[in-house]
């Protein structure tokens, strides 16, 4: 259980903030601002900051997080549900987590045992979450990358359709041997004059 700082005597310069963040208009900040009551903390509702943005939004560009942020002194702490509150990735974290170091801020995260990332094992525990990130990153890149390779063996086009069949792209390059525009086989085939001289240079 958390110790419940108050607002006035000695504790007064440790002040609680939280921070909550949902995606859409649609969904409510009620269930993380239940789990930080839950968890022992009092937080005045002027310290509670809400914000609906994407979570792919970096937390720098977040003008509710960027608002509290400038809020909090040396010595507060923040806390939130979840590591994915304050960053849209493992990177964006870690940013944040320095940002808060450099300024003497703790940051609780209540997903994590109310760990403070800003403390060595939080710091830590940031780097290992960073690496298995990075780990699947590279896993996902891998297996794309394998079946790609695997598509090309068995002779299947990659990337995007194409926008004429190679029945047509040879009539097309005939029609302008014999002296067709770029301009007119674009218009007699729907598509752009960037798709005919593409075709053009690829027979070249």
């Amino acid at each position: 259980m958390p110790t419940l700082l108050s607002d006035t005597g000695a504790a007064a310069s440790q002040r609680i903030f939280a921070y909550a963040r949902v995606s859409t208009v649609e969904q409510l900040t009620e269930n993380q601002r239940e789990q930080i009551a839950r968890a022992g903390y009092n937080i005045p509702p002027k310290r509670f900051i809400d914000e609906q943005i994407s979570g792919s939004v970096p937390a720098a560009q977040r003008p509710g997080f960027q608002r509290l942020l400038g809020r909090m002194d040396d010595g507060d702490t923040l806390v939130v549900t979840k590591l994915d509150r304050i960053g849209r990735d493992s990177i964006d974290v870690q940013q944040t987590v320095e940002r808060f170091q450099s300024e003497g801020i703790r940051l609780v995260v209540l997903q994590l045992g109310n760990l403070d990332l800003t403390s060595s094992a939080g710091a830590l525990m940031v780097k290992m979450l960073a690496a298995v990130a990075d780990f699947e990153r590279d896993l996902i890149i891998e297996r794309t990358q394998a079946g790609q390779a695997r598509a090309r063996a068995a002779g299947k086009h990659m990337g995007r359709p194409a926008k004429t069949t190679p029945d047509q792209q040879r009539v097309i390059l005939e029609r302008l041997a014999a002296g067709a525009t770029v301009s007119g086989m674009a218009e007699a085939y729907q598509v752009s004059r960037a798709t005919i001289i593409a075709i053009r240079n690829a027979a070249l």
